[in-house]
């Protein structure tokens, strides 16, 4: 007997990670809402691609000042659903709120080129918005994200349809719901739901760009649909990215380095520190200064260091642990799931470990902070570039030649030297291997989001005289 499919839940309930009580309920979109979307943005799309850069600036940057009155309700929803706390969250808004407005100014003036030819002619390149945009964003920084996402596909004169991470459905629904207020109809267009709802997206045909930042799975599945589709990708997806602690450095400011970036979101940031190589001179007071890092997060309030997501990616970490520790890894601090409400996991620290754990060949997302004990910096560079990800990596040194070589040699989209967080405004990233490709932030995400015509123009021939134009013709 063939059993049929179990039904699909019409909403989409979020348990809040810090008491285990309903966070959020938000309806999922239904066959027919996808295919309106779908619709109403292709529709749309033609008016907004002529309207006048600068009004589209300005309608972003109306948009960016709406959110400013919605700050703490976003920032409220998205510690409610994800355990983001309270400072992180409202920092999140406001970081949303500025790519806007950068957006919003960069828009205006992204141009063409003129090109040299030929004497007497002339040649210059126009850009022009693809079309209708997929945005598929995450949950760890719902806002920031989905922020970057949409004011670079909007002010380039593309129109979006946006589905947010089903972690995080009311700060996303809420967030579309704000930003169409002030937006033209049909420019975005919100849609609810999970995976399910994602793969009926992309059965949909109307779209020419598929922008994505979360899984390498989910990266994957979009590349294989533009195949047929001819879509445009853009996608930041896992990373793996390695630390490098040269010696001669400061250990205990290495230590807190590294904590901040294993630690910070509690491990949830794309660019956390995945993997820890550290020059075996300098091991056993790093080591010590790292735990003590690892211990005063852990002890911190719920408003300093909060939970994990869910209890599904609670137990992945804890996998990856037990794990580690399985084929010898020594466990200084962490480990274990605490008792108590919530999903909260504490700061952990391992040493002993090797290429063969899970703790440094995948993105663990999760406050782990795995360290591997090297010889020399040569080595500690070999170990970190040997990785499938290629999402940014960081060099604690102070020699600048090992600096310049990280730059040159490490496969990632970026190298941070002596600071695991940070970049100037408006920074652009690439990413390598299955971390992604193509520009996912910065004035670069405007090229990706459109096409350019090159345009050569000659003057042409001045008519030919007629015989009946010609003075002292036949009488």
């Amino acid at each position: 007997m063939t059993l049929a499919p179990p039904p699909v839940a019409d909403d989409l309930v979020v348990t809040d990670p810090v008491h285990g009580t309903v966070a959020s309920t938000v309806r999922r979109s239904s066959e027919d809402e996808v295919r309106d979307a779908v619709a109403r943005a292709r529709t749309a799309a033609p008016a907004w691609a002529r309207t006048a850069p600068a009004e589209r600036g300005a309608r972003l940057r109306a948009a960016a000042e709406h959110l400013r009155g919605h700050v703490d309700e976003l920032a409220a929803l998205n510690t409610r659903e994800t355990g983001k706390v309270p400072g992180d969250a409202v920092g999140g808004v406001e970081a949303g709120i500025g790519t806007l407005l950068q957006y919003a100014e960069l828009g205006p003036v992204h141009r063409g080129e003129a090109l040299r030819g030929q004497w007497g002619a002339a040649d210059w390149t126009v850009p022009h918005p693809r079309g209708v945009v997929l945005a598929l964003t995450p949950w760890n920084d719902p806002v920031a994200v989905a922020c970057g996402i949409l004011g670079a596909a909007i002010v380039t004169g593309n129109t979006v349809v946006h589905k947010g991470s089903e972690r995080s459905p009311a700060t996303i629904a809420r967030l579309n719901e704000l930003l169409a207020e002030v937006l033209p109809d049909g420019v975005l267009v919100g849609v609810d739901g999970d995976a399910l709802t994602g793969e009926l997206l992309l059965e949909q045909d109307g779209f020419d760009v598929y922008a994505h930042v979360g899984s390498t799975a989910t990266g994957d599945r979009l590349s294989e649909v533009a195949t047929r589709t001819r879509a445009h990708v853009i996608r930041e997806n896992g990373g793996n990215d390695a630390v490098v602690v040269d010696a001669g450095v400061d250990p205990a400011w290495a230590a807190a380095q590294v904590a901040l970036g294993a630690f910070a979101n509690t491990g949830q940031i794309c660019t956390s520190v995945e993997r820890v190589y550290v020059h075996r001179a300098i091991a056993e007071p790093f080591l010590t200064a790292l735990v003590a890092e690892a211990e005063r997060r852990t002890a911190a309030p719920a408003a300093e260091y909060g939970p994990l997501v869910d209890e599904r990616l609670r137990d992945t970490v804890q996998t990856h642990v037990d794990d580690a520790i399985s084929q010898g890894a020594t466990l200084l601090t962490g480990g274990t799931v605490p008792e108590g409400e919530g999903t909260f996991y504490p700061a952990t620290v391992l040493t002993d470990c090797t290429d063969a754990m899970l703790v440094l060949t995948e993105e663990t997302f999760g406050p782990i902070a795995p360290v591997r004990l090297v010889e020399d910096f040569d080595e500690a560079l070999r170990l970190a570039a040997a990785d499938r990800y290629g999402l940014a990596a960081t060099v604690l040194t102070n020699d600048t030649g090992h600096a310049l070589r990280a730059a040159a040699e490490l496969p990632v989209g970026t190298v941070k030297v002596n600071a695991v967080f940070g970049g100037a405004p408006g920074g652009s990233a690439q990413p390598r291997g299955a971390s992604g490709a193509g520009f996912g932030y910065g004035p670069h995400l405007l090229d990706e989001m459109t096409t350019t015509t090159v345009v050569h123009l000659e003057a042409a021939p001045a008519p030919a005289a007629s015989s009946s134009e010609t003075p002292g013709g036949a009488r």
